[in-house]
């Protein structure tokens, strides 16, 4: 008998998609005691690569796991769109230094190299059976976000956390 996996693996993500299978295990499980997973996200500067699929696929199955034994188990995924991951391999595309190019011009590419990105991996992570709110991530680039980041940043300077020295001071709390 032959499977025919390469083929028929497609249509059964596709047909979990179509009936919108993670929403229906969501609704039936909406009034039950949540199990909360903070997943780190990874950058979005490439196609995934093993690591990824280990963390992702490990991560997947204890959320399935705790579903099955009667949790509600939502999993929002997210891609960090900043900092020097995705600098790094944007200059290594392009090719150039960051003295080569205008900031503001360098801020622009980056923006839409990590979004080009987040959709590649988006679908790549869909491919591998893992079940999310793909349609509705967190991404760090959303002005939201970024203000938020920045009020915990205030936050912090204002308590007086946040000083300029030669090493570390003892803080009281």
């Amino acid at each position: 008998m032959k499977a025919d996996l390469p083929k028929r693996e497609p249509l059964l993500l596709d047909r979990w998609n179509n009936e919108g299978l993670y929403r229906l295990i969501l609704d039936k499980s909406k009034d039950k005691a949540k199990f909360v997973l903070h997943d780190g996200p990874p950058y979005a500067n490439g196609d995934i690569h093993i690591g990824h699929a280990l963390n992702k696929i490990l991560k997947d199955i204890i959320i399935k796991y705790k579903t099955m034994q009667g949790h509600h188990c939502a999993y929002v995924p997210g891609w960090d769109c900043h900092g020097l991951p995705v600098e790094h391999q944007l200059f290594k595309e392009l090719g150039i230094t960051k003295y080569q190019i205008n900031q503001v011009e360098f801020r622009k590419k980056a923006y839409d190299y990590a979004l080009s990105f987040v959709n590649k991996q988006k679908e790549q992570f869909s491919r591998l059976g893992v079940f999310g709110d793909w349609q509705n991530p967190y991404l760090t680039l959303e002005a939201g976000y970024e203000e938020g980041i920045l009020n915990s940043l205030a936050s912090l300077v204002k308590k007086g956390y946040v000083y300029r020295g030669l090493k570390t001071r003892e803080l009281v709390f």
